[in-house]
């Protein structure tokens, strides 16, 4: 227990953006780079990368552009950014995953896609479809972090999440995590994700719950590591 309290990270700036890398005692069996979602930051997940550093993992959160520590504004280099974390990442383990919240779960999709099965697992918190985060930039419901609104509303236009989804299978396994009770991005939209992905892949919709509720659930963070693992084998 010790451990996932008080493991402390390597904590270090990569083409400007700032990371906490959390790293076993012996050689990991894999690695697992965290996206928080829009106005969060690393420090929030701070709790599950101290989890999964425990499972023996090699752990890196970090601020997304336009967050936390990081330079720059939000924007359409969000996938090549949680791509090179990843790269940092694999220096340590090879075999990588991503984890991701909200804005997060939807990049980590994209990452995934984009990675050409180079990421072998994605666990998806609920992740939100491109139309509805552009209606959230238009409206001004996206707050808490400097965006580059006219690129991003570019690349939200263009992007599409359930291609990428589709485009995962088979090298890359897919879990969905959502709670009913998202009162944000509603829970059909990792139903109709799941429905979207190929084999292998997972969903899990619980009862109740919020937007948040599910990122710092003990139960479904040691449920996300087990997928992991049976995963990167």
């Amino acid at each position: 227990m010790k451990d996932v309290l008080f493991a402390r990270p390597e904590l270090g700036t990569h083409d400007g953006l700032s990371y906490a890398l959390f790293l076993p005692d012996g050689e990991p069996r894999g690695g697992v780079v965290i996206l928080h979602g829009a106005g969060s930051a690393k420090e929030s997940h701070y709790d599950f990368a101290r989890l999964a550093r425990a499972h023996e993992f090699a752990a890196l959160a970090y601020d997304a552009r336009g967050h936390g520590r990081s330079d720059g504004e939000f924007g359409p280099d969000a996938v090549a950014d949680a791509l090179s974390m990843c790269a940092l990442v694999s220096r340590h383990a090879p075999a990588l995953a991503l984890r991701g919240s909200s804005l997060g779960a939807t990049c980590a999709i994209l990452a995934a896609a984009a990675s050409g099965g180079g990421v072998k697992a994605v666990v998806a918190i609920c992740p939100a479809t491109e139309d509805l985060l552009l209606r959230g930039v238009r409206a001004g419901r996206l707050e808490g972090f400097r965006a580059d609104v006219e690129r991003l509303e570019q690349w939200l236009q263009a992007v599409r999440v359930q291609e990428a989804v589709a485009a995962l299978a088979p090298r890359t396994a897919l879990m969905l995590m959502h709670a009913r009770g998202d009162e944000q991005v509603p829970y059909t939209m990792s139903e109709e994700m799941y429905a979207a992905a190929g084999e292998p892949k997972r969903l899990l919709v619980l009862p109740g719950g919020h937007h948040r509720s599910l990122q710092h659930d003990l139960e479904m963070q040691n449920e996300s590591l087990r997928f992991i693992e049976r995963t990167l084998g």
